[in-house]
């Protein structure tokens, strides 16, 4: 009875943090919120303030794992708010660990529809495990603007 009282408890408990750490992820729709922020800031601060902002770890689109990156329509990185190694560098060749090309999917959605989510593999930030992701990207003007949520 001890045992099967103490093997519930410890259920519930992994339960409890599996959902509280689910709970500390964004979500798709805090991502596209995101994104629709970061192109009213860039309509109201211009991109090169913008980008700037985006790029800051610390800046008002940094939200637990979600975060802005731009790309121009190339695949050049203009801003990233979780690695600003990227800023400036051509991503139009990085592939998930199952090969997709996402950058190369982003610019197509771009084109093709102005708009839209695209499912990828992506290492989680706080477990380092690679998870999968749904990013949320729009096009404003001559740049791709997204966020991206684990699933």
């Amino acid at each position: 009875m001890i045992r099967t009282l103490l093997g519930m408890i410890i259920v519930v408990g992994l339960v409890l943090s599996s959902s509280a750490f689910a709970a500390d992820l964004g979500t798709p729709a805090e991502a596209e919120a995101l994104v629709k922020k970061a192109i009213a800031f860039i309509k109201a601060n211009g991109k090169d303030r913008a980008f700037a902002e985006f790029t800051n770890k610390n800046g008002q689109f940094v939200d637990r794992d979600l975060y802005i990156f731009v790309y121009d329509m190339s695949g050049t990185c203009l801003a990233h708010g979780q690695n600003p190694r990227m800023v400036g560098k051509d991503l139009s060749d990085l592939t998930d660990p199952s090969g997709k090309a996402f950058v190369k999917e982003r610019i197509e959605l771009a084109k093709a529809k102005g708009k839209g989510w695209q499912n990828y593999l992506f290492s989680e930030p706080t477990t380092k495990k690679i998870e999968h992701k749904t990013a949320y990207i729009e096009k404003y003007e001559d740049v791709i603007v997204g966020s991206g949520a684990y699933k």
